[in-house]
């Protein structure tokens, strides 16, 4: 009855006030679990940020990432350390990262670390730019409802996007023949390394 009375009347008296801008939604999630457990500070069944930045030093991001990638937006789930694991390995260093060092490395060794242009495009390449300017919307109209899961997966989606682009394409061996369309396949790879860098800032700010 308390917390009701509160709900009512606070907003009430402040927006009497006149001074202060009052929310007009607040999200509500379901329960973050623990291996499997409920989490609770007084039996020390919990994550102590202390503790986890003194193991991991410099990954905030990993754990920022993981907790919203299993957000319990409509249901109940479960933080566990092997699953931790997992979302570090197979996503954020095998598909994003992963994409981002071969682009890197790449345009290292052909092009002195200098953007190449971007000449003659064909259909693949013209609907991979397209899809790349779909994205920001995507993830912001995500980020506007509150479904930060789904806004996530949306930007892994614009890597694993990366990752198939180069992989069908192979600048690594069309340099050789034909470098002219090497040049266009990292300025786009390039384009989507930069969108990742823009897009991945709410979830990966230290990054």
């Amino acid at each position: 009855d308390n917390i009701v009375f509160h709900c009512i009347i606070f907003p009430i008296i402040l927006k009497e006030h006149g001074e202060f801008i009052l929310p007009t939604n607040v999200p509500a999630n379901e329960f973050l679990n623990l291996e499997g457990g409920k989490i609770s500070t007084s039996r020390n069944h919990a994550i102590w940020i202390n503790d986890y930045l003194t193991s991991f030093p410099e990954k905030e991001d990993v754990l920022r990432y993981v907790l919203c990638s299993i957000s319990p937006e409509n249901k109940d789930s479960d933080f566990t350390w092997k699953d931790f694991q997992t979302r570090n390995n197979s996503e954020l260093v095998a598909i994003f990262g992963n994409f981002v060092n071969r682009v890197i490395v790449l345009v290292n060794k052909y092009w002195d670390g200098y953007t190449p242009n971007r000449s003659n495009t064909n259909k693949e390449d013209d609907i991979i730019l397209r899809e790349i300017c779909q994205y920001p919307d995507k993830i912001g109209t995500y980020i506007n409802n509150y479904k930060f899961r789904d806004a996530l997966f949306e930007l892994i989606n614009l890597a694993r996007l990366g990752n198939k682009y180069l992989a069908e394409n192979e600048p690594w061996k069309q340099v050789k023949t034909n470098p002219k369309k090497t040049e266009t396949i990292l300025n786009i790879s390039l384009q989507i390394v930069f969108s990742l860098s823009v897009l991945s800032e709410p979830f990966l700010p230290r990054t």
